[in-house]
């Protein structure tokens, strides 16, 4: 669950100066009903019943609902790269490891009854113009990863890491899908070991 520091760097940018407690009430709602429903299905009315405060207390915390969707997908952002640094540490020195742990960990993730993908990645495909604020967000953490593998691959050996690196988001993100597809038992639970079979293929001479 994100801790009130995570909440204080999410609200931090001048959105939730106001009213800081409202704003965590409403950004807690809207992190609940925006992952588990989608961002363009929930409308403001929802989040400020569920919240228990007025429509102008979420305005005075976020000007837009697009801006609540940055806000949202800006804390989602800082869970990911917690999870992801977190294998990193627990293994440091041996990037191959580090992607097994932090995959090992998302495939055991698909298989949640409530799971329902990369936030990030479902923000993508709902919002498709360039420049919106989730759009925006979004794509910000996928570069990022795909920087992140592209290093790791070249850190391993790869003789073309950057294919690898790649190889490897895409790993990640036919997991994030298939995840909600399948469901319990379905191939999302593999992708670890598949990771480790498509590092073992690219580093071999």
């Amino acid at each position: 669950m994100p801790t009130d520091r995570n909440i204080e760097l999410t609200i931090s940018d001048g959105h939730a100066s106001a009213a800081p407690k409202a704003a965590k009430k409403i950004l807690d709602v809207a992190y609940d009903l925006f992952y588990r429903r989608g961002i363009r299905a929930i409308g403001v009315d929802e989040i400020v019943k569920r919240a228990g405060v007025t429509k102008p207390s979420l305005y005075r915390s976020f000007p837009s609902k697009d801006e609540l969707a940055a806000s949202y997908l800006r804390r989602y952002d800082l869970e990911f790269w917690k999870r992801f640094d977190e294998a990193v540490d627990a293994h440091p020195g041996d990037p191959r490891a580090q992607i097994r742990a932090f995959l090992t960990r998302a495939g055991k993730r698909t298989q949640m009854p409530d799971y329902r993908g990369c936030g990030m990645t479902n923000a993508a495909v709902e919002y498709p113009e360039r420049g919106h604020p989730a759009r925006v967000v979004s794509e910000a953490n996928k570069q990022e990863l795909r920087r992140r593998l592209r290093a790791m691959a070249l850190a391993m050996g790869a003789d073309d890491a950057d294919t690898l690196g790649d190889g490897l988001l895409l790993l990640i993100e036919g997991a994030y899908i298939s995840g909600q597809l399948f469901g319990l038992g379905g191939p999302a639970q593999s992708v670890a070991t598949n990771a480790d079979l498509l590092i073992e293929a690219s580093l071999k001479k």
